[in-house]
Parts: structure tokens; C-alpha cells; sequence
């Protein structure tokens, strides 16, 4: 079946927008509830069945409907393949505000052809709000059962007037940037910490202008990556590579990528 067609990338679209949702709302059975138990894994995030049950859900549909397909995902390790098709799947993306009773955490579902990110869908489910992307259709932003509708990023060109959000503002100390951090809040008119996938659906959507993330996993950004460029804007690492397994990224409205960089790599 290889190489890809138009029509495979778009069954695969397809698919993946449905998991996002059914694996996400498989996590309301825990969520705001006392049923599970918070393990801490080696790298001291937390890990909880909610994340598991998701994952093994998402795996097998996939496995059900493209069995020749890679799959990595967060909790269950990497499914090799020689087919240059991949799914990356975070069954939880924002664990911390999962287990806090937070709805701003979101399931996400991203397929990589030949090396590159092409599909992209992030499900909020305790907010029942999500977006979508494929490269070439545009990202789409969807709340409940309303019809979709196309999201776009904001057209600030000034720093000084925008908004930027991050998942953990502790987290660039453990890179040893915290400068980096103080520079960029001291630059824009305000900063959040709402974070994790959420933020850069805020960005897709053009509520605010900059989310960053000093450390991130491939899982973390596969599939925010097609969705901010279909939505007109710019994802890269710190570097301004258009990758999505450097260990960390910046998403913005693309108009003020370049005055970031400088601000990172200065």
C-alpha cells in the first residue's frame, strides 16, 4: 500500500479524530473521583491507571484498523515497524492537572508518514472541547457537538502585547534556563502557567499568543505540531527546527517566532 496516498492519510484522520475522543473519555471514569492510585515513575512524574486504560484502548483500536502500523506512546513503550507510518499517542497530557481536578488536560492522537507530523487531534474531555489538523485541511477548533470551525492564531506582531503560557514555570530550572523564562516574561504583557497541550491549543486558536516548553517528550508534541501550522502558526524547537523530538518547542502565532528565538538563544 505504500507510498502513502492522499486517501490513506485521510482514513488515518479520520480515525484518529475518534480516538482522541473515545480514549479521552475513557479518562472521565477516574477523573474528579477516588478509583485510582498515583504512582510516581523514575523521572518523578505521576502515572495513574486512568493513563493506562487510555493507552491499551488506543493501541488496540489502532492495532484493529491499521496493524501495520507503528505505535509510540507514552506509558507502553514503542511497537517497531518497518511501514513508514507511526502513531505517537499520550493516553493523559497534563497528568499533574488530571490528578488535581483540573479539566485542562487533554488525550492526544498524532500520525507521523515518513518522519513528519501530519496529523494532529488534542480532546479535552473534562472541558469536552478539542481541535484537530491534518497538513494540507487547516486545524479545526470543536466544543461538544457544535460544529467544528476553523482555527486560526492571533496576528499580534508586538511581544509587548501578547500572552505566553507554559506547563511548569519550575521546569526551566531544570534545564538551567531560567533566564530564558524571566526575559520572556518581562517582555510580554502577561504570562500564564495553564500549560500542557491546552496552551497550545490557546495558541491555535489565537486566545494567546506564545506557549513554550523547556523539556517535552515526542508524545508532547507530535500532535500540536501539524495543528499550530495548519492553524498559520510556527512550531519549532529552541534551535528553530521544525521538529517534534528535540526535548523542547515553542508554538506561537509564527509573527513573533523569530524576535522569541533571539530572546532563547541569546
Amino acid at each position: 500500500m505504500f507510498p502513502m496516498t492522499e486517501e490513506d492519510t485521510l482514513n488515518r484522520f479520520e480515525l484518529a479524530k475518534r480516538l482522541a475522543i473515545l480514549g479521552g473519555k475513557s479518562t472521565l471514569d477516574f477523573f474528579q473521583r477516588d478509583n485510582f492510585e498515583v504512582i510516581k515513575k523514575t523521572d518523578g512524574s505521576p502515572l495513574t491507571l486512568a493513563d493506562q486504560t487510555c493507552e491499551k484502548l488506543l493501541r488496540a483500536e489502532i492495532e484493529a484498523v491499521f496493524p501495520d502500523d507503528g505505535i509510540v506512546g507514552e506509558e507502553f513503550g514503542v511497537k517497531e515497524t518497518s511501514n513508514p507510518v507511526r502513531w505517537i499517542v499520550d493516553p493523559i497530557d497534563g497528568t499533574k492537572s488530571f490528578i488535581s481536578g483540573v479539566p485542562l488536560y487533554g488525550t492526544m492522537v498524532a500520525v507521523e508518514i515518513e518522519g513528519q507530523a501530519k496529523v494532529g487531534v488534542c480532546y479535552f474531555p473534562g472541558l469536552d472541547e478539542g481541535i484537530f489538523a491534518c497538513a494540507g485541511h487547516g486545524a479545526w477548533w470543536f466544543r461538544g457537538e457544535q460544529e467544528p470551525i476553523r482555527a486560526s492564531v492571533s496576528k499580534k506582531t508586538n511581544l509587548a502585547d501578547c500572552v505566553i503560557v507554559c506547563s511548569d514555570d519550575s521546569t526551566f530550572a531544570e534545564r538551567d534556563s531560567n533566564s530564558v523564562w524571566e526575559k520572556l516574561d518581562q517582555s510580554v504583557y502577561f504570562s500564564r502557567t495553564w500549560g500542557d497541550a491546552y496552551g497550545y491549543m490557546l495558541v491555535a486558536t489565537g486566545r494567546v499568543d506564545l506557549m513554550i516548553d523547556p523539556i517535552l517528550s515526542i508524545w508532547d508534541a507530535a500532535a500540536v505540531k501539524p495543528i499550530i501550522d495548519e492553524a498559520g502558526g510556527s512550531f519549532t524547537d529552541w534551535a528553530g527546527r521544525s521538529r517534534i523530538d528535540s526535548g523542547d518547542a515553542i508554538g506561537s502565532n509564527g509573527l513573533i517566532h523569530q524576535e522569541v528565538l533571539k530572546i532563547i538563544q541569546g
